[in-house]
């Protein structure tokens, strides 16, 4: 599925799309947004715009049109059509720097994708897209620094995990109302294949899932990411800032690796190729990414001289899970949960050359955590439902994260330690809780004599259960003495919140990397408040994660 770009006729009249978008009065080159629900101006474009993968000289555009009745998503019907995009310098469009056109059909589910180029570095842009009279919102990107550029910061919305039947999207709302991201970092689990009844809110479906059956087809998949993107809180951040995305499990089925996944019956559900490939063609054709079926989804961004971003993909090569913590196959060097191609360019990346800092893309937690025998069966219980465990004793307690592939995680801890490579932060999701930590270059001496090569930061969910929805509790009551426990086996871990829902904002400077985590009073209130929960920083050649003070303002 190419793109396709051709120069179109002229484009509409400034009247046609004044005040067409969600986001409105933006004053020219404003680092600023006023923040309004994003809706289309014209139910042709009903899914809302979006941006994502920022070059210095390019951007990806998205959209979809519904040019007839019977083009809904996922129905394979409806006529060809041709939709035309511009980009301009200016909200009013009065100064237009590039534009074009694509043809879409029912082969990609009507969606558009574009790589508007000929752009200028670190400069905010505004775009939409036309098909006959019918004028979609208005977006803002903005492109990525000059190779080599001083940059004093940088500043991303980061998230994870966000399930339609569990809540609503308030904290893309939040997010949205900053409007001073230069981008969002979804690290995965956009969305979730279940079908209504089987994952929700402490089983409360708060919306269910359209269609309402798991997603195994090529036509589910696609009717699922347009429900998603119905969201008006999706469709404001999605038009306020460009989206730099992977996947992880949830995107295909749960726990899925190479050969298939722990929610997929080969037979009752067709072959795991067949799904994974429905799954990775909607999701190329949904997705503002810079992804096509049979390539990589693994890919750098750099941010002038500041940043580098390495966004992993964690499931399409990884071999089968181990049985559990116990199971000798977790240390097996010929087990990978990168595949040999990936970690190479990983590797490689992670270099004490270019931009300062070395930021990875990461949806699985790398660092080591074993959980403590002194929590009560209940606990544990309960801590295994989250974190997909099995055994929970010492030893590992996720085989699906990097303690479950030792040899892999070895060999980046090696590489890190062996290079002298400094300032390395992997920013993660997946495991529904937030988390600051060090990662050991050698656990067993650390901290007394062991060194951290690098820190992890990860983001809570935006709504998927946690710790205390697991364990039917009101938040922070019950979940506060097994973090105790965990921070206590696991000194690296410097901070663990077992039970919010919420977003993080990372500030990027040279002199350090801080998140702060943001918390949602009720995911499951349409307009729920958030309330900034702590910080954590990371200093420039340190490799370590301490508390910090104040929020990103």
């Amino acid at each position: 599925m190419p793109f396709v770009t051709r120069q179109y006729v002229p484009s509409p009249t400034r009247r046609q799309v004044l005040r067409s978008a969600g986001l409105a009065a933006v004053a020219t080159g404003a680092a600023t947004l006023a923040f309004q629900p994003a809706q289309a101006a014209d139910p042709m474009f009903a899914h809302g715009v979006a941006s994502g993968d920022p070059y210095a000289d390019s951007v990806v555009l998205w959209t979809r049109v519904n040019p007839s009745p019977e083009a809904a998503p996922g129905s394979g019907l409806g006529p060809a059509a041709t939709v035309n995009w511009e980009v301009a310098s200016d909200p009013d469009f009065s100064r237009i720097v590039s534009k074009g056109s694509v043809k879409t059909g029912p082969e990609r589910d009507h969606t558009v994708k574009v790589v508007a180029g000929r752009l200028q570095p670190g400069t905010p842009y505004w775009y939409r897209f036309t098909f006959g009279r019918a004028v979609s919102a208005v977006g803002r990107t903005k492109t990525a620094p000059a190779a080599g550029a001083q940059v004093e910061r940088l500043r991303f919305g980061v998230v994870s995990c966000a399930n339609y039947q569990a809540g609503y999207f308030s904290s893309y709302r939040h997010l949205a109302q900053r409007g001073d991201l230069d981008a969002v970092l979804h690290l995965g689990d956009y969305l979730y294949e279940y079908a209504p009844g089987e994952y929700q809110a402490r089983d409360v479906v708060v919306r269910p899932h359209d269609p309402a059956v798991e997603m195994t087809t090529l036509s589910h998949y696609r009717r699922r990411h347009a429900q998603y993107k119905t969201d008006p809180n999706m469709q404001a951040l999605h038009s306020a800032a460009p989206f730099i995305v992977t996947w992880d499990d949830h995107e295909a089925a749960n726990d899925a690796w190479s050969g298939g996944a722990e929610n997929h019956t080969e037979g009752a559900e067709g072959l795991w190729a067949a799904r994974r490939a429905a799954a990775n063609q909607a999701y190329a054709e949904w997705m503002p990414v810079r992804y096509q079926p049979g390539g990589p989804l693994y890919r750098r961004l750099d941010f002038g001289s500041l940043a580098s971003l390495s966004m992993l993909d964690l499931r399409s090569y990884r071999s089968e899970q181990a049985a559990n913590g116990l199971d000798p196959a977790v240390d097996s060097p010929d087990r990978t949960i990168t595949g040999d191609a990936q970690m190479d360019w990983l590797l490689g990346n992670l270099t004490s050359g270019g931009p300062q800092w070395k930021l990875v893309g990461n949806p699985v937690m790398i660092a080591p955590v074993r959980v403590p025998s002194t929590l009560s069966l209940a606990e544990v219980a309960g801590v295994q439902k989250l974190m997909g465990g099995t055994t929970i004793d010492g030893v590992p307690y996720n085989v699906d994260q990097w303690d479950g592939y030792e040899a892999d995680r070895s060999r980046v801890i090696r590489h890190l330690r062996d290079q002298g490579v400094k300032d390395t932060v992997f920013l993660t999701g997946d495991i529904h809780s937030g988390w600051a930590c060090d990662i050991p270059a050698d656990p067993l001496t650390y901290p007394t004599t062991g060194d951290s090569v690098a820190a992890e930061l990860v983001c809570t969910s935006v709504t998927s259960d946690n710790l205390d929805d697991i364990m039917n509790t009101p938040p922070r009551t019950s979940s506060l003495a097994v973090e105790a426990a965990i921070r206590t086996a696991n000194p690296h871990v410097k901070y663990l919140d077992f039970d919010s829902h919420g977003y993080s904002v990372l500030d990027v400077t040279p002199a350090g990397v801080r998140m702060d985590w943001y918390v949602l009073a009720d995911r499951t209130a349409r307009a729920s408040a958030a309330t900034l929960s702590t910080s954590f920083r990371v200093g420039a050649g340190t490799g370590k994660a301490v508390p910090a003070t104040g929020g990103a303002l």
